[in-house]
């Protein structure tokens, strides 16, 4: 199926690797030139030249609020961005009753602000050109709240409400606003999450990872390929009718019904 989106360009933060890089490796197969992030430019730039002639890689770190307006300067040089996927690492475990406030000042400036401040100066010449995609990449914990995972659950939320808002106001301009929720994918995060549990029960990584996958009705992880084809078809022109919509990438783990 041709994705009808050749010719245009995308931003991917946090390309560089893992879920993101999947993105990008998704977008370029199809023809778009891919802008994508990471927090060492020389990384990203090496992923870039991986990817393809038409892939730039810049540096980021969505946690400093003052790096936001002086990268998207440095972005201009790429050219108008028509696909526009929001995603970054994801915080670190902790028990809710344990959280102070300090902690989440400085997740939701990397989780939700960061992403706003780039969509509202990106966002008025998608408007203007009648075309624009923006893809946040969130959490099935939306859904059903993982233990631990105390500040994906609250923050990705509240991405994601933002999101759904966003969707009803910006679709009869052409713009579609969607959210990913993957589940557990073959990625450095689930691996340290393996890692974390089969330390803490003295048993093989192997064995936990065997356990996790038995959970998923598909039978195991998913890999950062599939995640992205399914970035690229929202991306797509056959999907300019889909928008406001999270969508599970989970291999069918997630039970809700909504």
């Amino acid at each position: 199926m041709d994705l009808g989106i050749g010719g245009r360009r995308a931003l991917v933060l946090g390309g560089s690797k893992g879920l993101g890089r999947g993105i990008a490796e998704a977008l370029a197969a199809e023809g778009v030139a891919v802008a994508l992030t990471g927090r060492n430019e020389e990384a990203a730039m090496k992923v870039a030249s991986e990817i393809g002639p038409a892939a730039a890689g810049f540096s980021l770190d969505l946690a400093n609020p003052e790096a936001i307006d002086p990268f998207l300067n440095r972005l201009a040089t790429f050219g108008t961005i028509d696909i526009l996927v929001l995603n970054g690492g994801g915080p670190p475990p902790t028990l809710a009753a344990d959280v102070d406030s300090e902690f989440w000042r400085a997740q939701f400036e990397a989780m939700v602000l960061s992403g706003m401040r780039i969509v509202h100066r990106l966002l008025p010449a998608m408007r203007a050109r009648r075309f624009g995609r923006i893809i946040a990449v969130a959490s099935t914990s939306i859904r059903e709240p993982i233990p631990s995972l105390t500040a994906s659950n609250a923050l990705r939320s509240a991405l994601a409400g933002w999101m759904k808002t966003l969707a009803g106001e910006v679709a009869v301009d052409g713009v579609t606003v969607n959210v990913l929720l993957p589940g557990r994918l073959a990625t450095d995060r689930t691996l340290s999450f393996d890692r974390t549990d089969a330390a803490s029960e003295g048993v093989s990584v192997e064995t936990v990872a065997a356990r996790s996958q038995s959970e998923i009705p598909v039978g195991r992880y998913g890999t950062p390929a599939e995640f992205g084809a399914a970035a690229a078809f929202l991306a797509s022109r056959q999907a300019a009718y889909i928008t406001g919509v999270a969508l599970p990438v989970d291999g069918g783990l997630c039970r809700s019904m909504l």
